[in-house]
């Protein structure tokens, strides 16, 4: 330990041990190994989004945002006729496929899933079948459940 005097003060200074400095180092890579690991978790979670029509938005609104899509960036071709992603052919169906095509092709360049506000995030793979669904229905006196899986 060395000491030294200012303006008559005695200060003693401690040269640093090789175990702070290795204790410190460590706390850096562990800091470090935590925000990388963050980053990617925001990232996987960014990744398990589709965009899809609203519901909401009647045929002629969604047909003119899946128009604006399959011009600027969506490839809309597997939904011509005879394609993969035809059927079923209604345009609610196709808006949605024009839309995280765009979305999926663009997000990552500033792309949104914004489209006149025809088009929602969901968290469900559109693609994939529904499990069972459950809707409750009153009617007086009982609660109907009733069952619905996801067509196409």
């Amino acid at each position: 330990m060395n000491t030294t005097s200012q303006s008559g003060i005695w200060f003693r200074h401690r040269t640093p041990s090789w175990f702070s400095v290795k204790k410190l180092l460590f706390g850096l890579v562990i800091l470090s190994l935590v925000l990388h690991k963050s980053d990617g978790q925001e990232q996987q979670v960014e990744d398990d989004y589709w965009c899809i029509a609203d519901e909401q938005f009647t045929d002629e609104e969604l047909q003119n945002a899946m128009n604006w899509a399959c011009n600027n960036g969506a490839d809309c071709t597997a939904l011509q006729p005879n394609q993969a992603c035809f059927v079923p052919n209604t345009i609610k169906d196709h808006a949605s496929y024009a839309f995280n095509s765009y979305y999926q092709k663009m997000k990552h360049k500033g792309g949104s899933c914004y489209f006149s506000a025809a088009a929602v995030l969901t968290g469900l793979d559109p693609s994939k079948p529904k499990k069972k669904k459950h809707h409750l229905h009153s009617n007086h006196d009982s609660i109907i459940i009733q069952l619905f899986p996801k067509s196409h």
